[in-house]
């Protein structure tokens, strides 16, 4: 990787190992991209830095692709950068001012200063890249240097452009769904327009993740797939509300494609003071000519080296029962230590509290916000249950949902100030619960104290952080007219810095992020959490759809799915033991289900398939994933996962509804050595050997799997590993 600037070109190179980014100064100062795509042997080969013409120029007056264009002249696409001067002109026209490269201990950054022709105004870009991924990182810095205020009404990471497909098209790809349903994959053709995804709902939310790829359809018809094709991909690293448009416009003939992201400007507002400064969230983006299936393997590596917090990276995930689905808010030290013994038997880890062990809290009426152990439910508070806990070998962890709070609870009683509410409106209630308004300092302040006391004075190494609903009536009365649109970010920004604290101050708890399911996962959150909760839909079927769309954006290290009682409250369908762990240990392995109903040969089972696990975690939570057969393709899925250096994997099938009496197809695997002889286990029959070769070329028959429901893990390993 490296960041050169060329004297003579005016421009900086931006290269990683397999993609280059490239922009540069124009002849009126303006910054305009160049080249976002491979790597190219020579500088002189990328357009605008040799003989091949800048494609994203479009005429001399201008109209071109800007780098971070401000709103004002004749640009008509989405700006980077919207503002109102204290004189309320609203034009804005960025030009260069000067740049520096910044050499760390594992990155390179760039830091290009832009700013105002007319007021003192400045933005500094951010580019960043690491030595082991072929990720870009972006961001910018909007810095008031004048003695008025400036009013921020859109502020954008970045925009990013994409080489004028000619007479092809782009696809875009992104995740979608709703409770339930979370990270189901939609595909639609880019055409003439603006198509937007987003949040307006105070968090990341079910609807949507700030996740999107474009790839490249020819004339034939044909784009990419898992293993083919060129597609151009980002994330945004923000947990409060987002935007990310996809823009085609035809100007004069040459269509241009573009996409911009960062925080959402829908009833957003920065009133930015004298001297003060706002930094957009990060956009991380790349690029592959190797299909989506490269698109997944290079974000997850890239997820688990610089995003995820660095603690327990070198730890694997451990296997973790819950107790809600079993017991809701029914908690009692008797039946959780009932509950401890058994998961304990089966080889769990981390044993989890939910719901119910505080305040009020018989039912979901009352009780959030009092972080206080019931003493009704728990009489010694919950020091002796711990201790039991440990004394089985297993960690504890515990619920709480710090953001929310009830009506019914001491502190609404206390401070009904607190929550979001705007004068003489009702304040809408959801989940029988309202918002905490976390850009309120004293909120911040009680919530990181009532959490660090509840940690510091009980061996907690878990905590699962839920927020159950989306913000309404976003109002906080006692801030300054000019800063009450501020809220939906500083509210994120709050938090933030409560979970930066609570982490920095108890450095040996790991953190789950919940959001009534995968409501809040992204790359901002994920900087903060080692784990996310994917969706409450704990079906084994209905998984295997949210994972496949979660694992194109986000690394299976971070997702967790339980195994939970049959048939499902949900999906109402019967599915085996074997089937519903198999469906679940494709991410990191948990155990829901009422467990003190389950007969000895199940808890037996059970037991075995957490060996099982154990075995081949390493490859789920670090390898490099490959999805063979995909769940809405057909019959069957089968997803492997692969030892970077190549000399271990492991192989999920699982059956959905046959159909027609159709064949049972061979799986041939990716990713292995084609030279190297691996031994193959959990066919149903003796250990096998073959090569590389064989098992990506002609592949495994699986006619034991011709009924529903039915499932399999293959592990394989070179012959030469003890």
């Amino acid at each position: 990787m490296s960041i050169t600037y060329l004297a003579d070109n005016n421009a900086w190179l931006i290269e990683t190992t397999s993609t280059a980014y490239v922009f540069g100064v124009s002849e009126n100062n303006s910054l305009f991209h160049y080249y976002w795509g491979s790597r190219l042997p020579h500088a002189s080969d990328y357009p605008g830095l040799g003989p091949l013409k800048n494609q994203h120029i479009y005429d001399k007056g201008g109209i071109a692709a800007l780098e971070y264009a401000g709103w004002g002249g004749l640009n008509f696409t989405e700006p980077a950068l919207k503002v109102t001067f204290a004189d309320n002109v609203r034009d804005l026209v960025l030009v260069y001012q000067d740049y520096k490269i910044v050499n760390g201990k594992d990155f390179t950054g760039l830091e290009v200063t832009v700013k105002d022709t007319y007021f003192p105004l400045q933005v500094k870009l951010s580019y960043r890249v690491f030595a082991d991924t072929d990720i870009i990182e972006r961001w910018a810095t909007v810095i008031n240097q004048g003695d008025t205020p400036v009013r921020i009404e859109q502020a954008m990471a970045g925009t990013l452009f994409l080489p004028s497909p000619g007479e092809g098209n782009y696809r875009l790809t992104h995740l979608a769904g709703r409770w339930g349903a979370e990270f189901l994959l939609n595909q639609m053709p880019i055409t003439d327009g603006k198509k937007t995804l987003e949040s307006r709902r105070g968090h990341t939310s079910n609807q949507a993740t700030p996740w999107f790829a474009l790839d490249y359809v020819q004339p034939s018809g044909s784009g990419a797939d898992e293993d083919q094709g060129q597609v151009w991909f980002g994330a945004l690293g923000w947990s409060g509300n987002w935007v990310i448009s996809v823009e085609q416009t035809t100007y004069p003939v040459v269509k241009s494609v573009q996409i911009s992201a960062g925080i959402n400007p829908f009833d957003f507002g920065w009133h930015l003071k004298p001297l003060q400064s706002f930094k957009t969230p990060v956009l991380s983006f790349g690029y592959t000519n190797q299909g989506f299936g490269e698109v997944s393997r290079l974000l997850h590596r890239y997820q688990n080296r610089h995003i995820l917090p660095a603690k327990f990276l070198d730890t694997p995930r451990p296997v973790l029962y819950n107790s809600w689905e079993p017991i809701r808010f029914d908690v009692r030290e008797e039946s959780q230590i009932k509950l401890a013994e058994r998961a304990a038997r089966m080889g769990v880890e981390l044993f989890v509290v939910d719901d119910g062990w505080f305040g009020a809290r018989d039912n979901d009426r009352a009780g959030l916000g009092d972080w206080t152990v019931s003493p009704s439910k728990l009489p010694e508070g919950l020091g002796p249950l711990i201790n039991y806990v440990h004394s089985l070998g297993m960690q504890f962890g515990l619920w709480v949902e710090p953001e929310m709070i009830n009506p019914d609870s001491d502190l609404y009683r206390e401070h009904p100030d607190w929550v979001y509410h705007f004068p003489n409106r009702a304040r809408t209630e959801s989940r029988n619960q309202l918002v905490l308004n976390l850009s309120r300092l004293d909120v911040q302040e009680y919530l990181f104290n009532v959490l660090d006391s509840l940690l510091e004075n009980n061996d907690i190494a878990y905590i699962k952080w839920d927020y159950n609903r989306s913000v309404s009536e976003p109002g906080w009365p006692e801030a300054a007219p000019e800063e009450q649109r501020e809220v939906w970010v500083r509210s994120t920004l709050g938090f933030y810095t409560l979970l930066d604290r609570l982490r920095e101050a108890h450095p040996g708890v790991s953190w789950e992020s919940c959001s009534s399911g995968g409501g809040r996962v992204d790359l901002g959150v994920l900087r903060r959490t080692d784990q996310v909760w994917t969706s409450d839909n704990t079906d084994p079927y209905d998984r295997l759809f949210i994972q496949e769309g979660y694992t194109l954006g986000y690394t299976p290290r971070a997702m967790y799915s339980w195994v939970v009682d049959s048939p499902h409250w949900l999906g109402k369908r019967e599915t085996s033991l074997a089937y519903r762990f198999h469906s679940s240990m494709m991410g990191g392995l948990g155990i829901g289900g009422h467990i003190l109903n389950w007969p000895e040969e199940e808890i037996a089972t059970a037991r075995e398939m957490v060996g099982q696990y154990k075995q081949i975690r390493h490859l789920v939570q670090d390898g490099l994933l490959y999805r063979l057969l995909s769940p809405r393709h057909g019959s069957y899925t089968a997803v492997s996962y692969v030892r970077e250096d190549r000399q271990e994997a492991v192989l999920f099938v699982l059956t959905l509804g046959r159909r027609l009496g159709l064949a049972v197809p061979r799986i041939r695997l990716k990713g292995l050595e084609p030279a190297t002889l691996y031994r193959v286990g959990g066919l149903g029959t003796s250990q096998i050997t073959l090569s590389g070769a064989a098992l990506m070329e002609h592949g495994l028959s699986f006619e034991h799997l011709a009924y529903d429901f039915a499932s399999t893990m293959v592990q394989i390993k070179a012959s030469a590993m003890s």
